[in-house]
């Protein structure tokens, strides 16, 4: 996969409609560059190697319920699946309510960040769903209590079900020192 970047502002000029096709961007007379090798890209690649990719799993948090890993370290990046509010010894959640599985869910992340050498403040994005966003309140007023300052971008979403009937799943990308 390829990740690219305009090398200057004002770079692309268009004379014709574009077209996006498979990712890449096609147009006529598209492309003016300011580069000495003609591309107006600067391209980086993320690769896949199991070199540069390796999974980290920790028992301190909750096992996953299919064939994926609890996380995976890339390059400088931390992915780390979703995780429910499972408590890991037995594999059943603290309670029926929104909060006490939230502040599980948190715990659980928290122990699967250590196990690579991060923390809360790595974080860079999360992503929450909810089975009601009418707990998006009380989610907030948790959430706050571990990201007091420079909390990460976030989107929170509510889904049609989660796994176990489980009232709340992170998932988050946290960036790792090189």
């Amino acid at each position: 996969m390829a990740w690219c970047s305009l090398r200057s502002v004002g770079v692309l000029r268009t004379h014709s409609p574009l077209a996006a096709v498979g990712g890449v961007v096609a147009g006529s007379s598209f492309w003016r560059s300011s580069s000495s090798n003609g591309s107006p890209f600067a391209c980086l690649s993320l690769s896949t190697s199991t070199g540069i990719k390796e999974a980290v799993a920790t028992d301190k948090a909750s096992a996953m319920l299919g064939p994926y890993s609890q996380a995976i370290k890339a390059n400088n990046l931390f992915f780390v699946s979703g995780v429910l509010g499972l408590i890991p010894q037995i594999g059943k959640f603290i309670s029926h309510s929104v909060e006490d599985q939230a502040e599980h869910v948190l715990k659980n992340m928290g122990e699967i960040l250590k196990a690579s050498g991060a923390n809360y403040s790595s974080m860079v994005k999360i992503t929450i769903m909810l089975a009601d966003l009418k707990d998006f309140k009380k989610i907030n007023e948790i959430y706050a209590k571990y990201f007091p300052s420079l909390a990460p971008t976030r989107s929170t979403y509510q889904v049609a079900a989660l796994p176990l009937d489980a009232k709340i799943e992170i998932e988050c990308i946290a960036a790792l020192k090189a």
